[in-house]
């Protein structure tokens, strides 16, 4: 190694990561238990310098200002401390480190055994990684000056919309080097779809730097959700043309330009480093045991993913808040929702509401006003978790998806779970305790069928994955229609359109926040892999061709989202036995048999019944609605609630039709009218 003279002072503790001073670059980076922290300089060839040591440690931080550096200087870390991996210290200078507050990364991380700190036998690794790791960037990354402004949703019109980056800009509309990058959601052709639905809040797939992991790399498959992060501050590379930085902020400006809030699907709960013997790139190499969960010397595996950030340490609460912040003040998003968050919640090891990470988001002034989504389960000790979360996170509902699945399959007995859940899952989110939009109500999500799949397969089909078909759910509560896969069969095509616009209706129906799976509007089939976080194809790329499905599905949404935000009833009820509402004028609700008589004790307990209906009615009692849901397809005539009543159909599924007095359910289906 080479190396010019470098003058450095003491410089400061704050903030962390790089930042370019008057003179130089100041450098502060968190390692407890570190005995020496080296900084290692890059020239514009790639060939390293020789590491500068870190002249100063306060409350764990190394800190030092290095004169004369500029802006896009590359660097990395290496860390001397002690090799105890029984005490998870597996400090090795062997090996350089990413930044953990880097903006920008020098290139797309790719797994290499040299990467590891510690062999399979427990011994250092003695080949130095420099080669095979991305160099952290100094860089400035300041908002756009010109940034439309935050887009204001009510939470009553809040529909959530998850959107994969690559996957949904593969339109054929879409000029060819835009397809697949951040600059291809916000293209014309990609504007123009979302906001055909009606819906108003982009769910962002990670875009967190990520890496494919070993055993993926070894089938020469891809990591493609993403769900397997480098760094929690710098972007995804491969979304982007050439930079991901402005890049990315250039999509979150153009879906705000068109009206839409933006959430950003965050993975804090594991990283890419894996099992201890593979990867030390950042956080392991740094400081192991205070980055990652251990007990009685063994790692903690609480995500099934190697490895389980330990939320409780102030340095990691402190990382994920500040990276947090910069997602929103920096690169422009209005919101977050949290993989795994269990995680999150937990203290020493078990959950609680109360937990550290959770208390520093919701007391912070900018984090605590964004919009925030929690998946409340990990698959640690007491991992399901669903509405047992601070009323400040919304919560996906794993419980109102089965159910409703298992109604429209046409299952006995769900008449009075599937009125609960339809009503906001009160059983879970309490009355006087949370609202029911606290309720993420979802049929489908990106782990699991998409919808077309969900009415056209009743068994997994992964082979793809080169697992032996072994992965994804076994149970998933689907139906085929008598034929598993594809058909011709146009009777068959129909019942599954049919299937999925009750679905769909029933959604965005629901008391809740309702979250739609992106492609499952186009009618987009995984071909029945249920697990395709591997498959970089056309598997799980958008197919935007025109089709009836599609016509159907996308109507379907924007009508059912243009009620939702004309009568708020829709989405959220007032009634007079939540305390919540207690200063708030009554909302009424009556439910109903097939006879259009208010449900009876016998009723409800009717296991045969497949008829539900309900009337809904605001406040001042100006509008009356009246909802029905039919799940057999045994044709059905039922009177309207009130007699002499005119019924203004403000949609319907296809197998409902009404006459002077009545609706006329030739099939399974869904109604809405107005009296």
């Amino acid at each position: 190694m080479n190396s010019p003279a470098h003058q450095v002072t003491t410089g400061s503790t704050f903030p962390l990561g790089a930042t370019v001073t008057n003179n130089g670059v100041n450098f502060a980076v968190v390692s407890e238990d570190a005995s020496q922290l080296y900084l290692c300089l890059f020239d514009s060839d790639g060939n390293e310098q020789e590491p500068l040591p870190f002249i100063d440690k306060h409350r764990g931080i190394w800190h030092m200002e290095v004169l004369g550096l500029k802006e896009g200087q590359h660097y990395g870390l290496r860390a001397k401390g002690e090799f105890k991996p029984e005490q998870q210290f597996v400090f090795n200078e062997l090996k350089l480190l990413i930044d953990p507050y880097a903006k920008d990364l020098s290139e797309k991380l790719v797994w290499h055994e040299d990467q590891a700190a510690i062999t399979k036998e427990g011994q250092p690794h003695s080949v130095d990684s420099a080669y095979c790791v991305p160099k952290s960037i100094v860089r400035t990354v300041q908002a756009n000056a010109n940034r439309p402004a935050r887009v204001k949703v009510a939470a009553t019109n809040r529909a959530l919309y998850e959107l994969h980056v690559k996957g949904f800009s593969q339109h054929l509309a879409i000029e060819n080097e835009l397809k697949g990058t951040y600059l291809g959601v916000v293209s014309s052709a990609g504007i123009d779809h979302l906001k055909s639905l009606n819906i108003t809040t982009i769910q962002l797939m990670p875009c967190f730097s990520f890496m494919t992991e070993r055993h993926l790399q070894q089938l020469t498959l891809n990591n493609y959700w993403g769900y397997n992060p480098v760094s929690f501050f710098a972007p995804e590379p491969s979304y982007a043309k050439k930079d991901a930085v402005i890049e990315f902020q250039l999509m979150v400006d153009g879906l705000r330009e068109a009206g839409f809030e933006v959430i950003l699907d965050v993975v804090y709960n594991h990283t890419a480093e894996s099992e201890l013997d593979q990867s030390s790139v950042c956080f392991r190499g740094l400081d192991n045991a205070r980055y990652y969960r251990h007990q009685d010397g063994q790692y903690l595996n609480y995500t099934g993913c190697g490895n389980c950030i330990d939320t409780y340490q102030p340095a990691s609460v402190r990382l994920i808040c500040d990276s947090m912040r910069y997602w929103v003040d920096v690169m422009g998003v209005d919101g977050f929702r949290f993989d795994l968050g269990v995680d999150l919640g937990r203290t020493d090891h078990e959950f609680t509401p109360k937990a550290p990470l959770l208390q520093a988001i919701l007391q912070d002034p900018i984090l605590s006003q964004t919009c925030l989504v929690m998946e409340p389960w990990d698959i640690g000790p007491n991992g399901y978790q669903v509405g047992q979360f601070p009323k400040g996170f919304l919560e996906c509902n794993d419980k109102y998806r089965d159910t409703i699945r298992r109604f429209w399959r046409g299952d006995d007995g769900l008449i009075p779970e599937f009125s609960t859940c339809f009503m906001g899952s009160r059983d879970l989110f309490h009355k006087g305790h949370k609202s029911a939009l606290n309720s993420v109500n979802y049929i489908t999500y990106h782990d699991g069928y998409t919808m077309k799949d969900l009415v056209s397969y009743h068994q997994r089909n992964n082979l793809a994955n080169m697992e032996e078909n072994r992965d994804g759910h076994g149970d998933n509560i689907s139906q085929n229609f008598g034929v598993e896969g594809e058909t011709d069969d146009t009777k068959i095509q129909q019942q599954r359109l049919n299937q999925q616009l009750c679905f769909m209706a029933t959604l965005l129906l629901s008391q809740g926040t309702p979250h739609i799976l992106g492609g499952d509007e186009l009618s987009h089939t995984q071909q029945g892999n249920n697990n395709a976080y591997c498959q970089d194809n056309d598997i799980t790329w958008q197919n935007w061709q025109e089709s009836e499905a599609r016509s159907a599905l996308n109507h379907a949404i924007s009508t059912l989202m243009a009620l939702r935000k004309t009568y708020p009833i829709l989405a959220e009820i007032h009634l007079d036995d939540d305390p919540l509402y207690q200063h708030t004028p009554s909302d009424h609700i009556e439910w109903l048999n097939e006879q259009s008589k208010v449900m009876t004790a016998e009723d409800w307990s009717d296991n045969s019944r497949h008829y539900i209906a309900l009337t809904l009615a605001p406040t001042d009692r100006s509008t009356r609605f009246w909802l029905v849901f039919y799940s057999s397809d045994v044709p059905l005539s039922v009177p309207f609630p009130i007699e002499g009543a005119t019924m203004d159909a403000l949609y319907q599924t296809p197998g409902l039709s009404i006459t002077e007095n009545s609706l006329h359910c030739a099939y399974r289906g869904v109604f809405i009218g107005k009296m």
